[in-house]
């Protein structure tokens, strides 16, 4: 079962930052089939036996999207026919039923005008084309690996029962060995055979890079790491991101994702360099390029992970800030420029701004007029459920610390009295300031403040070191920190 959007939803739920992004997705899809493929019309002719629909879905791959793109009713038993004035991109296409089952995919490029002939309960195993050399070989290719693989998990199934039989499990394993070499000389050859097909760059595109380790003695750790390494140097061998077909299939989002989700070190200047470096790599095409800024623009907005907004940043003020976002109105890069500037001013690493705001003596003070070896900066309201369970929970940790923070605690309501009498309620021995009476100019801005309660950590030098998380997070992270900070003087 698959799900074909029928048209382009703007609903993006973003819970933190840019409501506007999702503006950029019908601009994203704009160039979607704006691939350079000779003009021509397309044709494609269908006889699947056994399907009675009397109509079918063709639609298309785009990142980790599927969108219609065409419809055929039944004329005579089982035969739909798609067509239209104009060429299809390349791509995987998508052929589904009334009920979005997936019937098959279709290899489309240069050859736009073919038809087959296949059986609903034998495919793909049983399925004809004419006309088309693409889908030939693209079919022989999987058919020729589901029974190779078959057979693979056979043996492998009956070495399972022969584990403790020395001499079957070597017959068995250099069968299994064997069939293996089986499915990479037929991959090899095809490849070698049509070096200029899509379903070539499709197949390669789909290997990951294979890094031996040494075989003569254990793998060491030092061994993983260099494998490790080989791999991350060698993802994209393979993968041309330059060729905007490959964006019209399962793997560019997929590849993408895993890169920067799993590949990658989290930290965001690794992060930055792999994304600079992949976007160079895309530039030639501007279908490519731009799904890339996108994809990681819209990612790391939307990322829960702590100082993942530096890379945001990064991506406003690289590609947004300087024009090369060709496709963003002026108003949304207006936005995100405004967004980043926020955001500069709180991320990891960078000293906390100054808060000069009123205390609970009716007198201006100041964020750094107070020395600790940690501060805690707390933005709350005092009628706010949700504040009130923090404040009960960091009041328990301040009364049990043994590290010696200090909690710089910042109420965001406007009435001075029933704040102090808040205070006084819970006993909050506390460094109490209150937002609403400030030389500061809007604290919301300054400290990106969208949600109470929110917290910032600092350091001695008031750098900001952790922020938005809860107390329970906060305790175990600030308790690690410190350690790494003493092994470190």
């Amino acid at each position: 079962m698959i799900k074909i959007l029928k048209h382009v939803s703007c609903g993006i739920k973003i819970e933190t930052g840019l409501k506007f992004l999702f503006f950029l997705i019908p601009v994203l899809l704009s160039f979607a089939f704006c691939s350079k493929v000779e003009a021509q019309n397309f044709r494609i002719k269908c006889n699947i036996e056994g399907v009675q629909d009397s109509v079918i879905y063709m639609a298309y791959y785009f990142g980790d999207k599927t969108y219609l793109i065409d419809t055929a009713y039944r004329n005579g038993k089982s035969k739909y026919v798609f067509e239209g004035d104009s060429s299809l991109p390349g791509g995987i296409y998508i052929l589904a039923g009334q009920d979005n089952t997936k019937y098959l995919e279709l290899i489309i490029d240069k050859e736009q005008r073919f038809g087959f002939k296949t059986s609903k309960d034998k495919m793909p195993s049983d399925i004809e084309f004419d006309h088309s050399i693409d889908n030939t070989i693209f079919y022989d290719y999987i058919n020729f690996n589901v029974d190779k693989r078959k057979k693979i998990e056979q043996l492998k199934s009956r070495l399972r029962n022969f584990s403790s039989q020395p001499d079957s499990v070597g017959k068995l394993q250099k069968r299994i060995d064997s069939l293996f070499i089986l499915l990479e000389n037929y991959r090899e050859n095809l490849v070698a055979d049509h070096p200029e097909s899509f379903v070539s760059e499709l197949i390669t595109a789909m290997q990951e890079p294979r890094m031996k380790l040494p075989d003569d003695h254990p793998v060491t750790r030092s061994d993983s790491l260099i494998a490790y390494v080989q791999y991350r140097k060698h993802y994209w061998d393979d993968f041309d991101v330059s060729d905007d077909r490959l964006l019209r299939t399962p793997l560019f989002h997929n590849r993408l994702s895993n890169y920067f989700n799993h590949v990658l070190y989290q930290h965001p200047d690794t992060i930055i360099a792999a994304a600079d470096s992949l976007i160079e790599m895309a530039r030639p095409n501007k279908e490519t390029f731009k799904y890339i800024v996108w994809y990681l623009t819209f990612t790391f907005e939307t990322s829960k992970v702590m100082g993942f907004d530096e890379i945001l940043v990064h991506m406003i003020d690289s590609y947004y800030a300087t024009g090369q976002a060709y496709w963003a109105e002026e108003s949304t890069v207006k936005s995100l420029k405004k967004r980043a500037n926020e955001l500069r001013n709180v991320l990891i690493g960078e000293p906390a701004p100054d808060l000069i705001i009123l205390d609970t003596n009716n007198s201006f003070t100041s964020l750094y007029r107070y020395q600790a070896p940690y501060m805690v900066v707390l933005f709350y309201e005092y009628d706010c459920g949700h504040c009130k369970r923090e404040i009960k929970e960091l009041k328990k940790w301040y009364e049990e610390d043994t590290i010696g923070f200090k909690v710089f605690a910042v109420c965001t309501d406007t009435s001075l009295v029933a704040w102090k009498k808040f205070i006084r309620k819970n006993d909050l021995p506390w460094i109490h300031v209150n937002a609403t009476r400030s030389v500061t100019p809007d604290y919301h801005t300054l400290y990106d403040i969208m949600v109470t309660p929110t917290i910032y950590l600092l350091d001695n030098k008031k750098k900001i070191i952790a922020k938005r998380l809860k107390t329970e997070q906060l305790r175990p992270f600030l308790t690690n920190y410190h350690k790494m900070r003493r092994k470190d003087e």
